[in-house]
């Protein structure tokens, strides 16, 4: 919801008659509708295939949710205040091959807290670098992150190095192979629940508070609503702009040594083409392209809706192949809506 909307909610004084219907308060909660869409194939899927609930089936879907929901939660943040950002899977390759790299041979006893600090950090400076860009060169952050996701990936692959790297320093895996729980299955198979899962859920608490608490998440909507008012209003762009790529950049960061640690090697190759999918969650979650909208929340839902049809798909007997027709289906449909809920009453009625 834009901070206009919010202004007039409050200022508009409630009458008797005034009863938000069910499609006023979609229009109002986008995010409702990704969570009715989120229950409705959950509860189709566990009718088709009652595996689906088995804890197995629900682990790997927490555990494949956590890289992208905090690609995902960067990306809301770019959204939010107007842009969009295509190399944040750059930065998290960069940051993660490099830092694994180093710790390798350079520093293999720094510890695993140390390893995730340095990461968020170098994260941070390389997505500032995006929004210095992006505020000095006064062009479409699209082109801008074009551009830097080549450069960051042809720094990594020509000074960096392109082998794989298949033992991690021994922090590294033991970060990715703890366990929160256990389960194993009728076949013998033991599922893990990853202890960096906790991650995630601290993340998403921590952007909510940033987005509905602090005057920089109101100086974020009131950017992607309509900057030159923001900055009538005294909220600096320039600020707002290296904030939030730095907040992505520093969420990529994390994500980048969160997949590393789990996957147990640092391909530099990896992640690559993974850009649409956590968009179109984002998108998914309410969030428009022109900014100023969606909630933490909204992105969390996307995420799990676009988590939820990946692994599901084959559950029900769907080839995979399909996945991006389903997800390609919702963005449009999420798009319709999104376009008929900008429209107001009365244009509705006059159609």
């Amino acid at each position: 919801m834009t901070m206009v909307q919010e202004m007039n909610d409050r200022s508009t004084p409630k009458r008797p008659e005034d009863k938000l219907t069910i499609w006023e308060t979609l229009r109002r909660r986008p995010e409702m509708v990704t969570l009715t869409i989120l229950v409705v194939i959950c509860v189709a899927v566990s009718i088709i295939n009652p595996n689906f609930l088995q804890p197995g089936s629900l682990i790997d879907m927490g555990r494949a949710s956590v890289v992208t929901g905090l690609f995902a939660l960067g990306v809301f943040a770019i959204l939010a205040a107007g842009g969009i950002d295509v190399s944040f899977t750059a930065i998290a390759a960069l940051t993660m091959y490099s830092l694994t790299k180093f710790v390798i041979t350079v520093a293999p006893d720094l510890p695993m807290a140390a390893i995730i600090g340095i990461a968020v950090v170098a994260g941070a400076l390389l997505g500032a670098v995006n929004g210095l860009l992006v505020h000095g060169l006064r062009v479409p952050s699209l082109i801008v992150t074009i551009g830097t996701q080549y450069l960051f990936r042809g720094i990594l692959l020509a000074f960096v190095g392109t082998v794989w790297l298949m033992e991690l320093p021994p922090q590294m895996t033991a970060f990715g192979k703890a366990a929160l729980y256990q389960f194993q299955g009728a076949n013998g198979v033991t599922v893990d629940l990853p202890a960096y899962f906790l991650i995630f859920p601290v993340v998403v608490g921590l952007a909510w508070f940033l987005f509905d608490r602090t005057l920089m998440g109101r100086a974020i909507f009131a950017t992607g609503g309509n900057p030159e008012v923001a900055a009538r209003l005294g909220y600096g762009q320039r600020v707002v702009h290296v904030f939030v790529f730095a907040f992505a950049g520093a969420l990529a960061g994390l994500a980048g040594i969160i997949h590393v640690s789990a996957t147990r090697m640092a391909n530099p190759f990896d992640l690559v083409g993974t850009e649409i999918e956590v968009i179109a969650a984002v998108v998914l979650g309410g969030a428009r392209i022109t900014g100023g909208t969606g909630s933490v929340l909204g992105t969390v839902a996307g995420v799990l809706l676009i988590t939820v049809v990946s692994n599901t798909l084959v559950l029900v007997g769907i080839p995979s192949t399909w996945q991006r027709l389903v997800v390609g289906a919702f963005i449009l449909l999420a798009a319709a809506f999104f376009v008929r809920r900008k429209q107001k009453p009365k244009q509705r009625k006059a159609e």
